[in-house]
């Protein structure tokens, strides 16, 4: 041990502890061992030693006589307690007194601090400090509350989280580990940028089947949105007559699935069919309606001279022609509650209906072009839990999803898995048992539909993913939120995600921010942030043992997530492109 004592402690505080190293050459020998980030073992006075994290260095040349003599300061922050030189605490900080001696954490220590045991059974990657070591972290604790991962961009944050999932569900240098005897694990992966597809796709021989969903093969009929998505969908809510839009939209979704549900109780919000082409044909002759006012009338009154006894029974089918507004006693007629009024509406509900790029979500329709009904909503639930056809990954590509629907998309996929884990959960503590089928959501360059601004068109997503990120965990859903912009992500989010993984940070507003998400004693670590290389990051939280800066491995095969190689590119002969392909598949 004292071939490793580098200095004693002059300071300490809570928040610092100062170590003074008054001897060059010794400073030169373990200066490897003295960079910021890594750790000091410092003694205690009886048999514990004070786990403690560089945070900075300081050095002074204080020569009298012309001769430099060097003084170094090395500020640290105390992470836990070595007990009996044997067992590491982290939630133990006793701290040490001034003139204690500060020795490096040698390999032995290293070894002590980051031990594996029954709890710590995943392996994360190795200690950048010491790649001899493998990091494990508790598999339970990390994958059971939420994750944040988060990195410029080129840090390798596609490449991280395609590992952690390749060690979940069982896959090593492209093959399948868990060949005939397929594990438990259900991951839904929401992908921006249809990058993982790549990462999970193995030969047939591996029988690795992966469940991809895109705007194809997506299966998603309007009629399973809740009323803050079918409004958020249909409905603008800055216009002045919005509140009588959401009423007579609410009334005539309500009264068209009890038309199509006889036997079924139903309200706004629950998930059975109806059909949106007959909700707009009553919203349209609410807008044309003309009522008759002859004696014993009252009633809207058709052009035929037929009075509506009962809308549901008249405005469903088609749109009516009704009698002209009329001040002539024989023939006196005035016009409906929201004649005109709905002008816009309908012209935008006619306009979403015509939309092709919406087909997935308007006109879902099953492989005999029938369109879902109620009786289908299992197999349409099934889809994204790997169901239909048995697999641990389920891809969600929103790389074709229009823009203007990607909050819907989202909000509505993940609502939908909520509720699952919600109802299945609440039949598993029924017989006193926990949910059995826990899920992980993937949210993939999160700031693109959770923001941290309140903005409207975002609002469906935010407030689903919200509500996951709070309750979630309680019903065996936890979400992994990825980002390169994580001060742009949506703090309530961040805010509830108990494990951290950071790779490089550039941006000073985005270090500042996962400064201020990263545990108090584990501020100092984040000063390294800038400087991390591809694929090395800082992980912090409930299921590390201490805060460590690790390299991963690359998975195997990769995300398409890679940087284009522009000047080795530029360098080829000139290329010739088919153009026409291009232009088919924008087209399509």
């Amino acid at each position: 041990m004292c071939a490793n004592k580098v200095g004693k402690v002059i300071s300490c505080a809570p928040e610092a502890i100062i170590v003074a190293i008054d001897d060059l050459a010794l400073f030169e020998e373990h200066k490897s061992s003295l960079q910021v980030g890594r750790f000091l073992k410092i003694a205690q006075g009886n048999h514990d030693f004070t786990i403690a994290t560089i945070r900075n260095i300081k050095g002074v040349s204080v020569g009298t006589d012309g001769s430099p003599n060097w003084q170094f300061q090395v500020e640290c922050q105390a992470i836990g307690t070595l007990i009996d030189d044997k067992k590491f605490d982290r939630g133990s900080l006793l701290l040490p007194v001034p003139t204690e001696h500060a020795f490096v954490a040698d390999e032995d220590t290293l070894d002590k601090l980051f031990a594996t045991d029954g709890q710590h059974d995943f392996p994360l990657g190795q200690l950048s400090m010491n790649k001899d070591i493998s990091l494990k972290i508790d598999g339970n604790r990390f994958f059971s509350k939420h994750i944040a991962i988060v990195g410029s961009t080129g840090s390798g944050k596609s490449c991280t989280v395609s590992r952690i999932l390749h060690d979940v569900v069982g896959i090593d240098a492209k093959q399948n580990t868990n060949l005939g005897k397929q594990n438990n694990s259900h991951i839904v992966i929401f992908d921006v940028h249809d990058e993982y597809t790549a990462s999970f796709t193995l030969d047939k021989n591996q029988s690795f089947t992966l469940n991809r969903l895109d705007i194809d093969t997506l299966r998603l009929p309007y009629w399973l949105m809740n009323s803050e998505e079918l409004e958020s969908m249909f409905i603008e809510s800055n216009e002045a007559n919005s509140h009588n839009q959401v009423s007579q939209f609410k009334h005539a979704v309500v009264l068209n699935k009890e038309k199509h549900n006889p036997s079924v109780t139903v309200t706004y919000d629950t998930p059975v069919y109806f059909s949106i082409q007959e909700v707009y044909n009553y919203i349209e002759n609410m807008n044309r309606e003309v009522i008759g006012r002859l004696d014993g009338e009252d009633k809207p009154k058709l052009s035929d001279g037929t009075l509506v006894t009962d809308r549901k029974d008249f405005y469903f089918e088609k749109i009516c022609s009704f009698v002209a507004s009329s001040t002539a006693n024989a023939t006196r007629a005035t016009n409906g509650p929201f004649n005109g009024e709905f002008n816009r509406f309908t012209s935008r509900l006619e306009a979403k209906l015509n939309d092709k790029r919406l087909n997935f979500l308007l006109k879902a329709t099953k492989a005999d072009k029938s369109p879902y009904k109620t009786e289908d909503f299992e197999s349409l639930l099934k889809q994204f839990l790997g169901y239909l056809d048995t697999s641990n990954v389920t891809i969600v590509d929103l790389s074709g999803i229009p823009f203007e629907v990607l909050s819907i998309t989202v909000s509505l996929v993940s609502r939908l898995i909520f509720d699952f884990c919600f109802h299945y959960s609440k039949l598993r503590h029924a017989k006193s048992e926990l949910n059995d089928i826990p899920v992980m959501l993937v949210c993939e360059e999160a700031h693109n539909y959770v923001p941290r601004h309140n903005d409207s068109a975002y609002r469906a997503s935010r407030k689903s993913l919200e509500r996951i990120a709070k309750e979630g965990r309680k019903y065996g859903l936890s979400l992994m939120v990825v980002s390169q912009r994580p001060s742009e992500v949506s703090e309530t989010i961040f805010a509830q995600c108990n494990n951290f993984l950071s790779l490089r940070l550039t941006n000073d507003a985005d270090q500042n921010y996962v400064r201020r998400l990263f545990p108090d004693n584990s501020n100092a670590i984040t000063e390294i942030l800038p400087n991390l290389a591809p694929g090395e990051c800082v992980v912090v939280g409930d299921a590390v043992l201490l805060p460590a800066v690790i390299k991963m491995p690359l998975p195997n095969p990769e995300p398409h997530s890679q940087s284009v190689k522009v000047h080795k590119e530029w360098q080829e002969a000139w290329r010739e492109v088919t153009f026409s392909e291009v232009i088919d598949r924008w087209r399509k």
